[in-house]
């Protein structure tokens, strides 16, 4: 999986072009079909109908789903949800609570905080990590009251120090910044992993 822009037509310039890389080898991708076809519930409005893009590595051969940065890996909800939910917590409020505001299931959110909580303390040293590396002259973030709030407070810094060091990218998204330097795994499984290059 590889995190992508979320125009379309970007991404299929970047494809003809030659400009995404296989993020196992290093090499060229090129277009190849369609994932399946998926529904995402976005912040307001109406669920996205989202048909991701695949793409196959020239070199290695591997092929690899094309994720739009609004979107996390296997969640149902947009990213700027899930990071709601999860900057609603970093505040203080409850699963329930959470749940009632996003209009999501409580057993949904739970699952979302439980996940990020375990992983707290690892998705604070990645993003701050992040943030030193990318900006020109880093504002570290200050302490917090938790080890969530902690994450959270250097997801947001990581995302500014984007903004700051790239004027040309324009404002970016806290948590379309989050999804495109977790691969959109910030919530899956084995990650952020031991030793992550974050460059």
């Amino acid at each position: 999986m590889l995190t992508v822009n979320g125009d379309r037509g970007v991404v299929e310039r970047q494809l003809a072009g030659g400009e995404l890389a296989c993020p196992s080898c290093g090499g060229v991708l090129g277009g190849w079909g369609r994932a399946r076809p998926r529904r995402v519930r976005m912040p307001t409005g109406p669920d996205e109908l989202l048909v991701p893009r695949r793409a196959r590595c020239l070199g290695c051969g591997g092929t690899h789903v094309l994720l739009p940065v609004r979107c996390l890996s296997r969640r149902a909800d947009a990213g700027a949800v899930i990071g709601a939910a999860l900057e609603a917590a970093a505040a203080g409020a409850g699963f329930r609570k959470i749940a009632q505001t996003l209009g999501r299931a409580a057993s949904t959110v739970r699952g979302w905080l439980r996940r990020f909580a375990a992983r707290a303390g690892q998705v604070r040293e990645f993003f701050t990590v992040l943030l030193a590396r990318t900006s020109p002259d880093p504002v570290m973030p200050a302490g917090a009251a938790s080890v969530v709030a902690a994450a959270v407070s250097a997801v947001a810094g990581a995302a500014a120090a984007v903004a700051q060091r790239w004027p040309g990218v324009g404002q970016v998204p806290v948590w379309a910044a989050a999804s495109a330097a977790s691969g959109g795994r910030l919530l899956a499984p084995g990650w952020p992993p031991a030793g992550r290059n974050t460059n």
